[in-house]
């Protein structure tokens, strides 16, 4: 477990220099002008599943941190550095292990908390209604822009639609789909399934991470269970 430990960090690594080449890029270009180009309405469908996608990871913050203001903190910090900063918190939270919990599985010990325990020695975290109702508002969110602007500007393979910001922005989306699929792959028990579910996220970006957000955890447990199973097997 050792070994996928730090493979897992590697390549968390990896997609943080991606993320970070999006910035540069974009800044390089043309210092983030095109960002404010209010036409192209699929830069901001792409904004919009993007911070989708950060919002699941948000969820996951605020289950993490035992402080609600760092928890809040982090989640602005994630909204303007995005992946950079995702990455940046998963790779503290393995330098956060002890030997012995990165030699046993490193992977859960980073996802789940070791604060807000109750009495009985569970973790409390974000109830299930509240997930469900977080999720699948976002999932409603995500589906209904990409349908609207399927039927009012069709396809969105355009020259016209790639801006600068729009090229940054797809390597920063992706290198945060890169980091949420790794979670995919450990949650998922089936090899099969989790290909499937990666699949979804790398060609629908929001909707398919809300989607399996809530499959994988909201809808399988009860209000009894808790907000460990949004990140654990």
């Amino acid at each position: 477990m050792a070994a996928a430990g730090t493979a897992v960090r590697t390549l968390v690594c990896l997609f943080g220099c991606v993320g970070f080449s999006g910035f540069v890029y974009v800044f390089v270009m043309d210092r983030y002008s095109s960002c404010f180009d209010l036409k192209n309405r699929w830069l901001m469908v792409e904004d919009l599943s993007f911070f989708i996608n950060l919002g699941v990871i948000a969820t996951w913050v605020f289950y993490k941190e035992s402080s609600w203001i760092v928890a809040a903190i982090l989640t602005v910090l994630l909204t303007v550095f995005a992946s950079v900063a995702t990455c940046l918190y998963i790779i503290t939270q393995f330098l956060k292990l002890s030997p012995e919990e990165f030699s046993k599985d490193p992977l859960y010990f980073v996802l789940v908390t070791r604060n807000n325990r109750d009495v009985n020695g569970h973790k409390k975290g974000l109830s299930v209604v509240t997930v469900k109702v977080i999720f699948s508002a976002l999932g409603c969110l995500v589906l209904g822009s990409f349908i609207y602007l399927l039927i009012v500007d069709g396809s969105p393979f355009h020259a016209n639609v790639f801006s600068s910001c729009m090229i940054g922005t797809l390597l920063d989306f992706y290198a945060t789909v890169a980091v949420l699929s790794l979670w995919v792959a450990y949650k998922e028990s089936s090899w099969i399934n989790a290909f499937l579910w990666i699949l979804l996220l790398v060609c629908f970006g929001g909707a398919p991470v809300v989607l399996f957000a809530a499959s994988a955890t909201c809808f399988r447990y009860n209000l009894q269970q808790h907000s460990q199973r949004f990140v654990v097997k």
